[in-house]
This record gives C-alpha cells, sequence and structure tokens, in this order.
C-alpha cells in the first residue's frame, strides 16, 4: 500500500494583520499583530539550521551623522529593500519581545515596512507596551 507523501508548504514570510494594520496606521491594529503573529527581521547572518536555538544576527541601521540606531521591521519579506541584507527571518512575538528587552536602550526607534507601501515607526518602549499588554 502506497501512501501518498504530503507536501510541505512552504514558509511565507509576512504577517497579513501587521499589513492590514500598516495599512490603515491603526496602532491598536498594530500591537495585536505584533502580539498575534511573526515579524519578518533582516539578517546580517542568517541563523544555523541544524541548531534551533541560533535565529541569526538581526541587522540594525546606525545613523552615521548620529550613531542613532533603527531596528527594521517588515510585514512581508517582498517589502524588504533590496539594499538590506538579503537574509530574513521569521519571528515569533516573544523573541521580538526578548529582543527589544535586551536592546531597547540602544535602539531610538522601530520602522515598519521603511520602503513602504505603509511605512510606520514607532519608539521600543511604545511596542514593548504594545507587547506586554
Amino acid at each position: 500500500m502506497a501512501g501518498k507523501k504530503r507536501e510541505k508548504q512552504p514558509l511565507e514570510f509576512r504577517n497579513t494583520a501587521l499589513a492590514d494594520a500598516l495599512q490603515t496606521q491603526d496602532m491598536a491594529a498594530l500591537a495585536f499583530a505584533l502580539r498575534h503573529g511573526p515579524t519578518v527581521v533582516p539578517l546580517l547572518r542568517p541563523g544555523a539550521r541544524d541548531d534551533p536555538r541560533d535565529s541569526g544576527e538581526v541587522w540594525t541601521y546606525r545613523d552615521p551623522a548620529t550613531g542613532d540606531v533603527a531596528l527594521l521591521l517588515f510585514s512581508d519579506a517582498a517589502n524588504k529593500p533590496a539594499t538590506l541584507p538579503p537574509g530574513v527571518g521569521l519571528q515569533s512575538p516573544g523573541w521580538l519581545r526578548a529582543f527589544l528587552g535586551t536592546y531597547g536602550e540602544e535602539i531610538t526607534t522601530v520602522f515598519f515596512d521603511i520602503a513602504g507601501p505603509h511605512a510606520m515607526q514607532a519608539s521600543p518602549a511604545d511596542l514593548i507596551a504594545a507587547l506586554d499588554a
């Protein structure tokens, strides 16, 4: 008896609820989307496939004039500008909360879909409050 092998669906690097929240510029919807879905994060170095604890090295932008650090997050990997490193990670709400808790003092601002179609920004403190709500 030969069984059909189920094809695995490819992993989608997007959060539709986050895209919708950005389109309407609704902070409450943005908070909900961040608490209940993944976020696409640009990676300087992708994680090791054989080590689930290795989520890679997150890429951040440091303004050469001011030294300010920005974290760029995306609702969809398709919205990441080609000028950024090619790797992306799909990170959970828990990961985002832990990352902001660890690096929130260094990060000046967080940009969502910085190149569009519906860019938005928030402070790390506002996002921590949204994730903790």
